[in-house]
Protein backbone atom coordinates (compact mmCIF):
# COMPACT_ATOMS: atom_id res chain seq x y z
CA UNK A 1 0.00 0.00 0.00
CA UNK A 2 1.11 3.63 -0.27
CA UNK A 3 1.51 5.06 3.01
CA UNK A 4 2.75 8.45 1.64
CA UNK A 5 -0.67 8.44 0.31
CA UNK A 6 -2.78 7.57 3.44
CA UNK A 7 -3.36 8.57 7.02
CA UNK A 8 -5.16 6.90 9.60
CA UNK A 9 -8.04 7.89 11.03
CA UNK A 10 -9.60 6.53 14.37
CA UNK A 11 -13.73 5.74 14.19
CA UNK A 12 -15.52 4.79 17.76
CA UNK A 13 -17.70 2.17 15.74
CA UNK A 14 -14.48 0.52 14.18
CA UNK A 15 -14.80 -3.61 14.51
CA UNK A 16 -11.39 -4.87 15.97
CA UNK A 17 -8.78 -5.35 13.32
CA UNK A 18 -10.17 -2.76 10.67
CA UNK A 19 -8.40 0.74 10.10
CA UNK A 20 -9.90 4.00 8.55
CA UNK A 21 -7.40 5.50 5.82
CA UNK A 22 -7.59 8.27 3.65
CA UNK A 23 -6.79 7.69 0.37
CA UNK A 24 -6.16 9.61 -2.66
CA UNK A 25 -8.28 8.16 -6.00
CA UNK A 26 -9.35 9.75 -9.13
CA UNK A 27 -9.39 13.31 -8.30
CA UNK A 28 -10.45 12.94 -4.76
CA UNK A 29 -9.71 11.68 -1.22
CA UNK A 30 -11.50 8.50 -0.08
CA UNK A 31 -12.19 7.58 4.01
CA UNK A 32 -12.34 3.22 3.51
CA UNK A 33 -12.26 1.19 6.13
CA UNK A 34 -10.36 -1.98 5.42
CA UNK A 35 -9.84 -5.34 7.69
CA UNK A 36 -9.77 -8.86 6.79
CA UNK A 37 -7.91 -11.10 5.00
CA UNK A 38 -9.06 -12.64 0.97
CA UNK A 39 -10.14 -11.67 -2.01
CA UNK A 40 -11.47 -8.18 -1.81
CA UNK A 41 -15.29 -7.17 -0.86
CA UNK A 42 -16.20 -3.67 -1.38
CA UNK A 43 -18.76 -2.42 0.61
CA UNK A 44 -20.51 0.61 -0.61
CA UNK A 45 -23.28 2.65 1.32
CA UNK A 46 -26.13 4.73 0.75
CA UNK A 47 -28.06 8.03 1.68
CA UNK A 48 -28.28 9.75 3.93
CA UNK A 49 -25.28 7.02 5.53
CA UNK A 50 -21.81 6.46 5.39
CA UNK A 51 -19.59 3.76 5.84
CA UNK A 52 -20.56 2.89 9.27
CA UNK A 53 -23.77 1.30 8.32
CA UNK A 54 -21.39 -2.39 7.88
CA UNK A 55 -20.17 -2.20 10.73
CA UNK A 56 -22.27 -5.24 12.16
CA UNK A 57 -21.36 -7.62 9.28
CA UNK A 58 -16.97 -6.87 8.87
CA UNK A 59 -16.39 -8.65 11.56
CA UNK A 60 -18.03 -12.19 9.81
CA UNK A 61 -16.94 -11.24 6.29
CA UNK A 62 -13.47 -10.59 7.17
CA UNK A 63 -13.04 -13.94 8.03
CA UNK A 64 -13.32 -14.62 4.08
CA UNK A 65 -12.83 -11.58 2.56
CA UNK A 66 -10.63 -8.56 2.61
CA UNK A 67 -13.44 -5.86 3.70
CA UNK A 68 -13.43 -2.58 1.51
CA UNK A 69 -15.42 0.01 2.93
CA UNK A 70 -15.84 3.55 1.66
CA UNK A 71 -16.94 5.89 2.67
CA UNK A 72 -18.30 7.42 -0.52
CA UNK A 73 -17.18 10.77 -2.95
CA UNK A 74 -18.81 13.86 -0.81
CA UNK A 75 -19.68 11.78 2.41
CA UNK A 76 -19.26 11.05 5.47
CA UNK A 77 -14.84 11.27 6.21
CA UNK A 78 -14.47 11.61 2.48
CA UNK A 79 -13.20 14.76 0.78
CA UNK A 80 -16.09 17.07 -0.07
CA UNK A 81 -15.68 16.95 -4.16
CA UNK A 82 -17.17 19.20 -6.43
CA UNK A 83 -18.25 17.08 -8.94
CA UNK A 84 -17.62 13.57 -9.94
CA UNK A 85 -20.79 12.22 -8.68
CA UNK A 86 -21.65 10.45 -11.90
CA UNK A 87 -21.63 6.82 -10.70
CA UNK A 88 -19.70 5.80 -13.84
CA UNK A 89 -17.32 7.97 -12.83
CA UNK A 90 -17.47 6.65 -9.04
CA UNK A 91 -16.76 3.18 -10.30
CA UNK A 92 -13.08 4.83 -10.99
CA UNK A 93 -13.03 5.99 -7.74
CA UNK A 94 -13.61 2.05 -6.14
CA UNK A 95 -11.11 0.70 -9.11
CA UNK A 96 -8.86 3.52 -8.54
CA UNK A 97 -9.03 2.55 -4.32
CA UNK A 98 -8.23 -1.08 -4.98
CA UNK A 99 -5.61 -0.18 -7.30
CA UNK A 100 -3.98 1.70 -4.36
CA UNK A 101 -4.60 -0.59 -1.81
CA UNK A 102 -2.92 -3.36 -4.11
CA UNK A 103 -6.04 -5.57 -3.88
CA UNK A 104 -6.05 -7.65 -6.98
CA UNK A 105 -9.45 -8.89 -8.10
CA UNK A 106 -12.40 -10.11 -9.59
CA UNK A 107 -13.72 -8.28 -6.49
CA UNK A 108 -17.47 -8.87 -4.88
CA UNK A 109 -19.56 -5.88 -4.82
CA UNK A 110 -22.35 -4.90 -2.39
CA UNK A 111 -23.96 -1.74 -2.81
CA UNK A 112 -27.20 -0.59 -0.92
CA UNK A 113 -29.45 2.18 -1.95
CA UNK A 114 -27.04 5.32 -3.72
CA UNK A 115 -24.46 2.24 -3.45
CA UNK A 116 -26.03 -0.08 -4.68
CA UNK A 117 -26.49 2.25 -8.12
CA UNK A 118 -22.43 2.40 -8.24
CA UNK A 119 -22.28 -1.53 -7.85
CA UNK A 120 -24.70 -1.87 -10.97
CA UNK A 121 -23.05 0.54 -13.30
CA UNK A 122 -19.30 -1.07 -11.99
CA UNK A 123 -21.09 -4.51 -13.82
CA UNK A 124 -22.22 -2.59 -16.85
CA UNK A 125 -18.41 -1.10 -17.45
CA UNK A 126 -16.16 -3.30 -15.72
CA UNK A 127 -17.85 -6.66 -15.84
CA UNK A 128 -14.23 -8.28 -15.56
CA UNK A 129 -13.23 -6.58 -12.69
CA UNK A 130 -16.13 -8.22 -10.24
CA UNK A 131 -16.79 -11.72 -9.71
CA UNK A 132 -20.43 -11.28 -8.42
CA UNK A 133 -22.32 -8.19 -7.29
CA UNK A 134 -25.27 -7.72 -4.57
CA UNK A 135 -27.68 -5.09 -4.67
CA UNK A 136 -29.45 -4.22 -1.31
CA UNK A 137 -32.64 -2.69 -1.87
CA UNK A 138 -31.73 -0.72 -4.93
CA UNK A 139 -33.62 1.48 -7.22
CA UNK A 140 -31.42 2.03 -10.60
CA UNK A 141 -31.20 5.08 -12.54
CA UNK A 142 -32.36 3.64 -16.20
CA UNK A 143 -34.26 0.34 -15.03
CA UNK A 144 -37.38 1.81 -12.96
CA UNK A 145 -36.10 4.36 -11.16
CA UNK A 146 -37.56 7.07 -13.91
CA UNK A 147 -41.00 5.47 -13.62
CA UNK A 148 -40.46 5.51 -9.34
CA UNK A 149 -39.72 9.03 -9.22
CA UNK A 150 -42.86 10.39 -11.08
CA UNK A 151 -45.07 11.82 -8.74
CA UNK A 152 -47.63 12.86 -11.01
CA UNK A 153 -48.19 9.27 -11.07
CA UNK A 154 -47.67 8.89 -7.24
CA UNK A 155 -44.46 8.02 -7.59
CA UNK A 156 -41.58 8.97 -4.67
CA UNK A 157 -41.20 13.15 -4.10
CA UNK A 158 -37.71 13.15 -2.78
CA UNK A 159 -35.75 11.96 -6.10
CA UNK A 160 -37.02 15.22 -7.95
CA UNK A 161 -36.36 17.57 -4.41
CA UNK A 162 -33.36 16.02 -3.91
CA UNK A 163 -31.89 16.93 -7.77
CA UNK A 164 -32.92 20.14 -7.18
CA UNK A 165 -29.68 22.42 -7.27
CA UNK A 166 -29.00 24.48 -3.60
CA UNK A 167 -32.83 24.19 -2.46
CA UNK A 168 -32.66 20.87 -0.56
CA UNK A 169 -29.45 21.67 1.08
CA UNK A 170 -30.86 25.40 1.94
CA UNK A 171 -33.97 23.79 3.78
CA UNK A 172 -32.62 21.01 5.55
CA UNK A 173 -29.44 22.80 7.23
CA UNK A 174 -30.15 23.07 10.47
CA UNK A 175 -32.94 20.19 10.60
CA UNK A 176 -30.65 17.07 10.13
CA UNK A 177 -31.78 15.06 12.89
CA UNK A 178 -35.12 16.09 12.63
CA UNK A 179 -35.35 14.66 8.81
CA UNK A 180 -33.05 11.92 9.26
CA UNK A 181 -34.35 10.48 12.55
CA UNK A 182 -38.34 10.56 10.23
CA UNK A 183 -36.58 8.98 7.37
CA UNK A 184 -35.07 6.45 9.64
CA UNK A 185 -38.00 5.67 11.61
CA UNK A 186 -40.68 5.58 8.72
CA UNK A 187 -38.37 2.86 6.86
CA UNK A 188 -36.69 0.25 9.38
CA UNK A 189 -38.18 -1.91 11.33
CA UNK A 190 -38.86 -0.28 15.61
CA UNK A 191 -36.10 -0.31 17.47
CA UNK A 192 -33.38 -0.47 14.93
CA UNK A 193 -31.58 2.75 15.23
CA UNK A 194 -31.34 4.36 18.71
CA UNK A 195 -30.61 7.98 19.64
CA UNK A 196 -26.86 7.55 19.12
CA UNK A 197 -27.22 6.17 15.73
CA UNK A 198 -29.48 8.63 14.74
CA UNK A 199 -27.27 11.70 16.12
CA UNK A 200 -23.91 10.08 14.21
CA UNK A 201 -25.55 10.03 10.97
CA UNK A 202 -26.82 13.66 11.06
CA UNK A 203 -23.94 14.78 11.87
CA UNK A 204 -22.26 12.82 8.87
CA UNK A 205 -23.85 15.35 7.14
CA UNK A 206 -24.61 18.74 9.42
CA UNK A 207 -24.47 21.72 7.45
CA UNK A 208 -24.85 22.91 3.73
CA UNK A 209 -21.70 21.65 2.55
CA UNK A 210 -21.96 18.13 3.71
CA UNK A 211 -25.59 18.16 2.46
CA UNK A 212 -24.61 19.23 -0.62
CA UNK A 213 -22.12 16.34 -0.73
CA UNK A 214 -24.99 13.79 -0.44
CA UNK A 215 -27.92 15.51 -2.53
CA UNK A 216 -25.15 15.83 -5.17
CA UNK A 217 -24.91 11.69 -5.47
CA UNK A 218 -28.83 12.09 -6.72
CA UNK A 219 -28.37 15.20 -9.87
CA UNK A 220 -26.97 13.33 -11.64
CA UNK A 221 -29.59 10.46 -11.93
CA UNK A 222 -31.18 11.11 -15.01
CA UNK A 223 -27.38 11.62 -16.55
CA UNK A 224 -27.06 8.08 -14.95
CA UNK A 225 -29.97 6.51 -16.21
CA UNK A 226 -28.96 7.69 -20.25
CA UNK A 227 -25.63 5.70 -18.82
CA UNK A 228 -27.00 2.40 -17.91
CA UNK A 229 -29.55 2.15 -20.81
CA UNK A 230 -26.62 3.12 -23.67
CA UNK A 231 -24.39 0.42 -21.82
CA UNK A 232 -27.28 -1.72 -21.91
CA UNK A 233 -27.66 -1.60 -26.06
CA UNK A 234 -23.94 -3.07 -25.84
CA UNK A 235 -24.31 -6.27 -23.82
CA UNK A 236 -26.37 -7.86 -20.55
CA UNK A 237 -24.74 -7.95 -17.45
CA UNK A 238 -22.75 -11.29 -17.50
CA UNK A 239 -21.73 -11.15 -13.80
CA UNK A 240 -24.10 -12.86 -10.80
CA UNK A 241 -26.56 -10.64 -9.39
CA UNK A 242 -28.24 -11.09 -6.33
CA UNK A 243 -30.97 -8.69 -5.32
CA UNK A 244 -31.90 -8.41 -1.79
CA UNK A 245 -35.45 -6.69 -1.93
CA UNK A 246 -36.67 -5.25 1.38
CA UNK A 247 -39.79 -4.09 3.27
CA UNK A 248 -42.88 -1.76 1.57
CA UNK A 249 -39.36 0.13 -0.46
CA UNK A 250 -40.17 -1.57 -3.87
CA UNK A 251 -36.93 -2.02 -5.40
CA UNK A 252 -36.86 -2.26 -9.50
CA UNK A 253 -39.01 -5.63 -10.46
CA UNK A 254 -36.88 -8.97 -11.13
CA UNK A 255 -38.72 -8.75 -14.47
CA UNK A 256 -37.04 -5.36 -15.60
CA UNK A 257 -33.54 -6.71 -14.41
CA UNK A 258 -33.82 -10.34 -15.60
CA UNK A 259 -34.01 -8.92 -19.14
CA UNK A 260 -30.54 -7.41 -18.34
CA UNK A 261 -29.28 -9.92 -16.41
CA UNK A 262 -27.91 -13.46 -17.26
CA UNK A 263 -27.56 -14.94 -13.55
CA UNK A 264 -30.26 -13.08 -11.07
CA UNK A 265 -30.92 -14.30 -7.65
CA UNK A 266 -33.79 -12.65 -5.89
CA UNK A 267 -34.46 -12.70 -2.12
CA UNK A 268 -36.55 -11.26 0.35
CA UNK A 269 -35.50 -9.69 3.58
CA UNK A 270 -36.87 -9.60 6.86
CA UNK A 271 -36.22 -5.75 6.79
CA UNK A 272 -37.33 -2.55 6.30
CA UNK A 273 -34.68 -0.48 3.83
CA UNK A 274 -31.68 -0.84 6.10
CA UNK A 275 -30.73 -4.30 5.41
CA UNK A 276 -27.53 -5.06 6.94
CA UNK A 277 -27.97 -3.10 10.47
CA UNK A 278 -31.59 -4.73 11.03
CA UNK A 279 -30.37 -8.31 10.14
CA UNK A 280 -26.88 -8.60 10.33
CA UNK A 281 -26.78 -12.34 10.84
CA UNK A 282 -29.59 -12.86 7.87
CA UNK A 283 -27.62 -10.52 5.30
CA UNK A 284 -24.14 -12.08 6.29
CA UNK A 285 -25.88 -15.90 5.71
CA UNK A 286 -27.56 -14.78 2.73
CA UNK A 287 -24.58 -13.46 0.85
CA UNK A 288 -22.39 -16.38 1.68
CA UNK A 289 -24.89 -18.95 0.76
CA UNK A 290 -25.13 -16.80 -2.57
CA UNK A 291 -21.29 -16.83 -3.05
CA UNK A 292 -21.37 -20.81 -2.38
Amino acid sequence: MDTDRMNSLDHPWLPAGFRTRLVDTNGTRLAVTVGGDGPPLVLMHGWPQTSRIWRHVMPALAERFTVVAPDLRGTGASDLAEDGYRKLDQVEDMRGLLTTLNLAGPAVVAGHDIGATVAFAWALAHPADLSAVVLLDPLLPGLGLEEAMNVAEGGMWHFGFFMAPHLPEMLFDGHELEFFTATFTAMSNAGTFDQADLETYADAYRGRARLRGGFEHYRTMLRDGADTRRLLEQQSVAVPVLVMRAGAHEPVGPDVLAQHVKNLTVVSAPTGHFIAEEAPDWFVATLNDFLA
